[in-house]
C-alpha cells in the first residue's frame, strides 16, 4: 500500500473514533429516581414549585440558592445552586437542572431555564385584505 492510503485510512478510522466517543457521551434526560441511583451528573427537566417558595439571600450568601422542584414523573425535591439566583427565576416556565443527586437533595451545576416567549403576548388577527382585526391577549 501506499504512504498516502495509509495515512487516509488512519485518519478516518479516527474520525470515526472520535464521533462513536461523542455520541457516548450524550445523556437523555431523568428524573430524580433516577439521579439518585447514578453517579454521574444528570439532567432533570422540570417544573419549578412556585407554592414552595425560593431561598436566596444575596446579602447573607450571594451563592446559595434553594427551591423545590417537580420533575416530569412528578416527584419534588429539593434543589440547591451553589451560585446566584438565574435572572428571571420567576418567569420560567420548564427548568433543566444539570448536577447530582446526594441524599434527598439535587445539587445543580447549572440550570437551564425556558422563559415564555416576549412574542406571545399579543396575538394579532388579519383579515385577508392586510388589515389588523382583532388584538388578542394570550
Amino acid at each position: 500500500m501506499r504512504k498516502s492510503a495509509i495515512i487516509g485510512l488512519i485518519t478516518i478510522a479516527l474520525c470515526i473514533g472520535f464521533l462513536v466517543s461523542l455520541n457516548a457521551d450524550t445523556d437523555s434526560y431523568s428524573n430524580f429516581e433516577e439521579a439518585s441511583r447514578s453517579q454521574k451528573e444528570e439532567h432533570v427537566m422540570g417544573y419549578w414549585e412556585k407554592e414552595k417558595g425560593m431561598h436566596y439571600d444575596a446579602l447573607k450568601d450571594p451563592n446559595h440558592f434553594a427551591f423545590y422542584m417537580k420533575d416530569e414523573k412528578g416527584k419534588v425535591n429539593k434543589v440547591v445552586l451553589n451560585g446566584s439566583k438565574p435572572q428571571d427565576f420567576e418567569r420560567s416556565e420548564k427548568l433543566v437542572l444539570i448536577g447530582k443527586m446526594e441524599k434527598d437533595t439535587f445539587y445543580a451545576s447549572k440550570i437551564l431555564m425556558k422563559c415564555p416567549s416576549k412574542y406571545n403576548d399579543n396575538l394579532v388577527e388579519v383579515d385577508q385584505n392586510g388589515q389588523v382585526k382583532q388584538i388578542k391577549k394570550s
